[in-house]
């Protein structure tokens, strides 16, 4: 290997000799690898079952094709640097508004769905660039204060008020992304109560991933807010799945991998599958409602709909983007109350109801 010699530089860093052989390789001459080289390897390398990015439905209004990305590429950059995106950090994903620096939020808990999703998109040759943007985009429409923000949200509109319609909105109407149909469809149907289920295998690898991303993560923070203890925990769940921890999460992505390359689609060993459902019922009883969480919830749900109701009546002091579009205003108010972050949602209540009295934390509030 060619030794690093320092020079000084004009702008005054030290300028580096780049290294031209690593490990007896030439590395001097770099390959040029466009779009389409790699949607040929997406061709000769992913599995049949695999979505193509070059077989993709398209995307509502016609766009010319980046020279290096792919379409799903595209879509995974674009809504990384969203601003939907970046609220997801100062938004409840258990806890509310939670003061520790620990805890995990909408945003890390993206991250770790993605996460998760790239390791089974890698393992069964699926299109990782589309797991990876399904998984980035799913929560954006998620409300403040968690799935406390569905139930707060359901009386204003017909049916049930969920996150997956109101994300697919968010890249549609509110910060329109020209997302391709199939990443919009993975979106749309990542949650299990939505039918159709997604219509590519990249949308079915979401769904697992997102439940097993905040099973762990739940018992984590559970145990971290000595809600919960490692004794607390069903010992028929711990024989499934290992002791708490990373083994979790391994053992649960084993399990998707082996029973779907046996069942040719997506899914999960019945064992575990199982075993994740009696954990989920555990910790709705334990953790999600206990008597201090309901509570709580009350509150945070109390405050959204002060928020709405006040937004009916007063439209003119919502932010002017949001009164911009043709439509119902009921449909205006929740984009504005639904797109706020846990402590927005809170200081917009205190300045109208509390106009005079003195600031709160927001500890105090919830």
């Amino acid at each position: 290997m060619r030794r690093r010699v320092a020079q000084p530089s004009s702008r005054g860093f030290l300028a580096v000799e780049p290294v031209r052989t690593t490990l007896g390789v030439d590395m001097s001459e770099l390959r040029r690898v466009g779009r389409e080289e790699r949607e040929r390897r997406e061709r000769d390398l992913l599995s049949p079952a695999a979505t193509l990015s070059s077989q993709s439905r398209g995307r509502e209004r016609p766009e010319e094709p980046d020279t290096y990305r792919t379409c799903f590429e595209r879509d995974r950059d674009r809504i990384l640097y969203s601003k939907a995106f970046r609220r997801l950090k100062h938004k409840t994903q258990v806890f509310i508004n939670p003061e520790g620096d620990h805890v995990v939020t909408r945003l890390t808990h993206t991250l770790q769905v993605a996460q998760i999703g790239r390791s089974l998109a890698q393992a069964l040759g699926l299109n990782e660039a589309l797991v990876e943007a399904v998984c980035l985009g799913h929560e954006v429409g998620h409300p403040p204060f968690g799935h406390n923000g569905e139930v707060a949200l359901s009386p204003y509109v017909e049916g049930e008020w969920l996150h997956s319609e109101q994300s697919v909105r968010v890249f549609e109407v509110l910060e329109p992304l020209n997302l391709t149909w199939e990443v919009i469809d993975g979106i749309r149907a990542h949650t299990w109560k939505v039918d159709p289920p997604p219509a590519t295998q990249e949308g079915m690898v979401l769904r697992f991933a997102d439940r097993i991303a905040y099973l762990v993560h739940d018992m984590h923070d559970a145990i971290r807010a000595e809600i919960l203890t490692r004794e607390d925990l069903p010992a028929d769940c711990l024989e499934v799945f290992g002791e708490p921890g990373g083994e979790w999460v391994r053992r649960m992505i084993r399990a998707v991998i082996d029973e779907s390359l046996e069942q040719g689609v997506v899914a999960m060993r019945p064992e575990m599958l199982e075993a994740m459902h009696r954990f989920r019922e555990f910790m709705y009883q334990e953790v999600y409602l206990r008597p201090e969480s309901q509570k709580q919830a009350e509150k945070a749900v109390r405050i959204l709909r002060d928020l709405v109701d006040h937004y009916l009546v007063s439209p003119d002091e919502m932010p002017e983007s949001y009164r911009q579009r043709q439509e119902p205003l009921v449909n205006q108010v929740i984009d504005v109350v639904a797109g706020m972050t846990d402590r927005y949602a809170l200081r917009v209540h205190e300045q109208i109801y509390r106009p005079f009295g003195p600031r709160r934390d927001t500890a105090e509030i919830l």
